[in-house]
């Protein structure tokens, strides 16, 4: 009865969905809407690309299927205008086993999310326009994210003006008396908390947006989700053991979570398989991404330095890396740490070679290129980092979220079987929390496991005894 009441609510929230059916074939279209229609998708259909335009001129879509082959206006000329004129639109075509040079063409043009061959299977399909969905909407949350965090950017800046005014007019008022002076003190001190918690604040939002749009990148390549947090996780600890400051940490930080951003441009085919597999033209490709990191970074002034880094992050100490050949000294130290905590992790992921290392021999592949891709201090920072993490594992717990309680705290970011960052580590879960998350899970199915620390299980938190690492793992 829940399984029916939960499909009765996925169909509910896909009635304000609107999708555009563009075929000359009625046989075809048919068969689409009444697919869709099934899973409760409001759908439109026009019989050729111009009738769609028009269509889309009159109301807004969420998405497009459009058909290669049709008169007067084939797939790739109708997507393309759709890309020029409604961008936020996903665009997703059909197309037959023969028309593979139209394919790359509307790829080229229409910059469609995904092609499906005819004949079609109706589950490959809706996986498909479901994923494109849930794509579109991270999309939009993190264009809403940036604009909280434009907005609360221009609220710290009123913030800054608003303090410097009202200690002028302080300070006017102590040069005439000495009055109140306390209490004029004591007001100063809250405003300059306020201040400190509301840059608190935007940091975190600013780091939070760079998390996500760091996981939007990874959707198009499973085999790496989780990658660019990880690195980053590990480039930090790293980091710290090098004796880097605050700043400097920041950006290393930041470095390794959009160290990858160069490959956004790269096809599918390309991310779909391991470096080590790349053809000549694919390295080309593979060699240019550092230089389009950077290029990507370069209009943030407040990432100049984490652009610098992505630059230098495949360069070797013995000179022969890519893409300007420095050697050793040339090379920033957060670049080199970047490499080696980036290319640990690839190795265990296997986007690095066909098969996926073990932590061992991982470690021992790192420590083959000492001297030659890796300076010798940094990869002693890299065994240093992974003892830390390895005694961290010992202090936290997995649990499911069935047996999660308020008061516990996540000790690793909370992801889901995507990727995507559900809760990140930290965050220490309320009653509302708890109840959000399991009807979540209940709703998607999810099967979520989460890691705790062991500290914040409590007889408090539980309403029970505190139970021991041994008792739990039992």
């Amino acid at each position: 009865m829940a399984a029916i009441d939960a499909q009765d609510d996925i169909r509910e929230a896909r009635r304000s969905i609107r999708l555009l059916l563009v075929d000359d074939e009625t046989s075809v279209l048919s068969a689409l809407r009444r697919l869709f229609r099934m899973q409760g998708y409001t759908t439109d259909q026009a019989t050729g690309g111009a009738a769609g335009l028009e269509l889309m001129a009159e109301q807004p879509f969420d998405l497009v299927i459009s058909d290669m082959r049709m008169p007067e206006m084939d797939g790739a000329t109708f997507l393309e205008a759709v890309r020029q004129q409604y961008p936020s639109t996903v665009r997703i075509l059909l197309t037959g086993y023969a028309d593979i040079s139209s394919t790359v063409a509307a790829i080229n043009r229409g910059e469609i999310h995904r092609y499906i061959t005819k004949p079609w299977d109706d589950n490959d399909l809706l996986l498909v326009v479901d994923e494109a969905l849930q794509r579109r909407a991270l999309e939009r949350q993190n264009a809403e994210l940036q604009a909280l965090t434009q907005s609360q950017n221009e609220d710290l800046q009123a913030l800054n003006q608003s303090l410097e005014a009202r200690v002028a007019a302080r300070t006017a008022e102590l040069e005439e008396s000495n009055l109140k002076l306390e209490d004029n003190l004591l007001l100063l001190a809250d405003t300059n908390r306020q201040l400190a918690k509301a840059h608190e604040e935007v940091q975190q939002n600013f780091t939070m947006a760079v998390t996500v749009f760091a996981g939007l990148l990874e959707m198009r390549q499973e085999r790496v989700a989780g990658h660019a947090r990880r690195v980053a996780d590990l480039a930090r600890r790293m980091g710290l053991r090098l004796g880097l400051d605050e700043k400097r940490l920041e950006e290393v930080h930041l470095a390794a979570l959009l160290h990858d951003i160069g490959k956004i441009g790269f096809t599918d085919a390309m991310l779909a398989k391991p470096v080590s597999l790349y053809s000549a033209d694919e390295q080309m490709s593979y060699g240019r991404h550092p230089l389009d990191g950077e290029a990507a970074l370069m209009p943030l002034e407040r990432l100049h330095g984490v652009a610098l880094l992505i630059r230098q992050h495949h360069e070797r100490v013995d000179g022969h890396g890519f893409p300007d050949g420095l050697a050793d000294a040339e090379i920033a130290l957060g670049a080199k740490i970047v490499a080696v905590a980036s290319d640990y992790d690839g190795l265990l992921g296997g986007n690095l070679a066909e098969e996926r290392y073990k932590p061992d021999a991982a470690r021992k592949a790192i420590g083959d290129g000492i001297g030659t891709h890796y300076a010798a201090q940094v990869v002693a920072a890299l065994d240093g980092a992974l003892a830390d993490i390895a005694a961290e594992e010992l202090a936290d717990v997995e649990l499911t979220v069935a047996d999660l309680r308020p008061g516990m705290q996540l000790s690793t970011d909370l992801l889901s079987p995507q990727g995507a960052i559900l809760l990140p580590k930290g965050h220490r879960f309320n009653a509302q929390m708890v109840r959000k998350l399991a009807d979540f899970v209940a709703r998607a199915n999810l099967p979520l496991v989460l890691r705790v620390l062991c500290k914040s299980i409590d007889a408090k938190s539980t309403g029970r005894p505190a139970p021991t690492k041994s008792s739990i793992a039992a």
